[in-house]
């Protein structure tokens, strides 16, 4: 039987054969028919100037007569890919362009991979709003911490466009869903846990902040960093308020028994364990788990190694185990969140998006697993109905919330989603049965 770290090299080594054989994994193509040159009077000019001057006397009509109601910028200055760290702009693009595949394959969704080179947040900042008529919402994806919450709130705040943090908002989103049915396996209420976050980058800090909002108790997380647990007498608490504020925040709200020391002290007595920390097996011990309450969940979410595998966290007592991996059960998969968010704020025209329409996502997304089991807590990406299910949920979610420039029922942005996923579906089948998309050899 192929071993985890072999399966994982293999992985490495096909996908590196197979981008040199396709050269990228998405193309543009046209949506309106061409049948003569004569129809570029219509789609381009002179016809074009009167749609133009119908924009210029209401831009939201951009929204309705281009195709920006269904773009979506995937931005990025490579500074903390994957597993890989701060690799550039350019070594950025062939997960910036998975990120797009999946999206328009999953969503219907048309996104654009756009690496940058800014060399600080202010220019990072001011290149995305530039950028704002292009799109109907913007995903930020890879940017180091504490960079990437100044970016978030700096965007959310100025643009009248969804901008979402798939890092920070992504994660916390399906980590939520999963643990709301872990919590039904080990007959376990929200209120009453204690959670245990190894790591304080950007997935932990917006996971706590969303675990909050949903009604976890602060007081009863911990947050473990280099430094040990996050407490209010720490040396670094000055620093920390003027650097990362939301990092900040969480240590003076969480930890109410201020306990110290480091991840083992936080690990013993935690119901539930959440890491976002180092891609390396092993570096959650089998002993740590071993202190934690009976029916302990344990998510260790490093990629591309887990902080430790799964049959090692059962074995010392974990009722409940996931990881970021799709070869083992349980997959905490950002996949399963933003191609149908982004779908339900993108047919909702909306303006915005905040930790309400993420819980109902969240909550939406944990409905369909009716009856979950310790090796089932979350949907896999190919129950492809969830995707226009949630997306409804989303939409009226910011309806409900003065966000939408789109009023409908969610009956209405059902239908609307299954349509245009549907569609998207069928176009790709057929360029793929015709052979104009090459299957994969080997």
């Amino acid at each position: 039987m192929e071993g985890d770290v072999q399966r994982t090299k293999r992985y490495d080594s096909v996908a590196y054969e197979q981008s040199l054989k396709y050269k990228g994994k998405i193309q543009t193509l046209p949506k309106v028919p061409i049948t003569s040159l004569q129809d570029f009077s219509v789609w381009y000019t002179p016809g074009v100037a009167e749609v133009s001057r119908r924009i210029k006397d209401n831009t939201d009509l951009s929204f309705e007569l281009t195709g920006r109601w269904n773009s979506v910028a995937i931005v990025t200055d490579g500074t903390r890919v994957l597993g890989l760290g701060n690799v550039g702009p350019e070594a950025a693009m062939p997960v910036m362009e998975g990120k797009a595949l999946i999206f328009n394959y999953l969503g219907g969704i048309n996104a654009i991979p756009l690496p940058l080179r800014a060399s600080g947040r202010d220019e990072f900042i001011a290149t995305v709003k530039a950028l704002e008529p292009s799109f109907g919402a913007f995903n930020l994806e890879d940017i180091e911490s504490p960079k990437c919450f100044f970016v978030l709130q700096a965007l959310q705040k100025s643009m009248e466009v969804p901008v979402w943090h798939d890092d920070q908002l992504g994660t916390a989103s399906i980590t939520l869903a999963g643990l709301l049915n872990a919590l039904k396996v080990v007959g376990k209420k929200r209120e009453d846990v204690t959670v245990t976050l190894i790591g304080s980058g950007a997935a932990n800090v917006a996971i706590a902040n969303l675990l909050i909002a949903a009604g976890f108790r602060a007081g009863n997380m911990y947050l473990v960093d280099h430094m040990g647990i996050l407490q209010p007498e720490r040396a670094d608490m000055d620093k920390l308020m003027l650097e990362n504020p939301l990092k900040y925040d969480l240590a003076m709200k969480t930890n109410a028994k201020r306990k110290k020391d480091g991840i083992e002290a936080a690990m013993k007595g935690a119901d539930i364990v959440i890491s976002a920390s180092k891609s390396e097996a092993g570096f959650i011990h089998k002993e740590w788990v071993q202190e934690m309450n009976d029916d302990g969940i344990v998510f260790a979410l490093a990629n591309p190694v887990p902080e430790i595998w799964p049959k090692d966290a059962k074995d010392a007592g974990a009722k409940v185990v996931a990881t970021g991996r799709s070869d083992f059960p349980n997959q905490i998969n950002n996949s399963l969140v933003f191609p149908s968010l982004f779908r339900g704020v993108l047919d909702a025209r909306a303006k915005g998006v905040n930790f309400e329409v993420m819980i109902a996502a969240s909550e939406e997304i944990a409905r369909f697993i009716e009856e979950p089991e310790p090796d089932r807590i979350v949907p896999t990406m190919d129950q492809w109905e969830m995707y226009p299910t949630v997306a409804a949920t989303v939409a009226y979610k910011t309806v409900e919330l003065g966000l939408a420039r789109r009023q409908h029922s969610r009956e209405w942005f059902l239908e609307n989603a299954t349509e245009i996923i549907d569609a998207n579906r069928r176009i790709y089948s057929s360029l793929l049965k015709t052979g104009l998309i090459k299957k994969m050899e080997g």
